[in-house]
This record gives structure tokens, sequence and C-alpha cells, in this order.
């Protein structure tokens, strides 16, 4: 393989690497995700553990990760016992799953939070400065985050064809 596409290559892991973490996943599955993106055949995690240089239970563990939020597939080849990988290109997809996993339990628990702090601030002795400042102050949160769980919603349940009519009115490709 030529030496600048080697190190294209390389830099596009690291860059996935650096977007899993900000979004909250583990840098190892960002790096993975890019290496099976790069991937011009399905990929096993013999080779991924060369490619990524992580443990392959590190590999295998995120790969499942993967797997779950629908980045990556398993193909099997007949005759061969190991498991191949092929990364999803539909990143609408992606981010459907994503938001999909990410909402159901971290993001409703936030919201009870939220919620429950909102009660208790309510059911407080005193009306002061500072209640009335509390009271304000997460009455809004409350606010932002419910509307911004009816836009994760509505983004997680788009289905195929309005995704494909969406891509239409953006200009963009289906894939």
């Amino acid at each position: 393989m030529d030496a600048k596409l080697q190190a294209a290559g390389a830099k596009f892991i690291q860059a996935m690497s650096q977007i899993s973490s900000f979004w909250g996943f583990p840098k190892a599955m960002g790096a993975i995700y890019g290496a099976v993106y790069l991937s011009p055949r399905p990929i096993t995690l013999d080779a991924l553990v060369e490619l990524v240089g992580v443990s392959k239970g590190a590999v295998s563990t995120n790969v499942r990760k993967l797997e779950r939020l629908q980045m990556v597939h398993k193909e099997v080849k007949i005759g061969d016992r190991k498991d191949y990988y092929v990364a999803e290109t539909n990143f609408w997809r992606v981010v459907q799953a994503i938001l999909q996993e990410r909402q159901n339990r971290q993001f409703d628990q936030a919201l009870r939070a939220v919620d429950e702090s909102l009660q208790m601030v309510s059911a407080a002795s005193e009306d002061d400065d500072l209640s009335r400042f509390y009271q304000q102050r997460i009455s809004r949160m409350q606010s932002f985050f419910s509307t911004f769980d009816k836009i994760v919603t509505a983004i997680a349940a788009l289905d195929e064809f309005r995704l494909s009519t969406l891509h239409k009115i953006l200009g963009r490709p289906d894939t």
C-alpha cells in the first residue's frame, strides 16, 4: 500500500476514534468502525486487531457494540469459520440507531432526574429569590429536554421512504 494512502487511512481511523470519544463511546469503537469503513472487502477480527492496535477481546467487544448500533454487519463465508464485518454506509441509518440507543436509557434517566429536581424545588418550603431562580432555570432546562426528546424521537422514527424524501430535499444521495 502506498505510504501516503496508509497515512491517510491511519489519520481517518484516528479521527473516527476522536469522534467516537466526543459522542461518549470508547475510542477503540470509533477506530474499529473507521477501519471497517475503509476496508474494501469484509474484514476479520484478526485484521482489525492489526489495524487498530488493541487486543482481540477489545475488538470483539466493540464490534458487538457496533453491531448492536447497526454500524457494522456480520458476513459469513461458507467454509470459513471466521466472521467478517462490513460497515454500514448509510449514515442516516447509523444516526437513527445511535439516537435510539442513546435516547432509551441515559436520556430517559436524565429527563426523569430533571423532572424530580423541579418537583423538589416546587415542594421546597422557602419562597425566596433562590427558589424562584431554581424554578425558572430547571423549568427552562426541562422544556428544552422535552423538545429535544421529541426531535430525537422524530429522527429515530424516520423510515426509509421519509429518509429518501429528506435526501432529495437536501440534494444528497441516499447513501
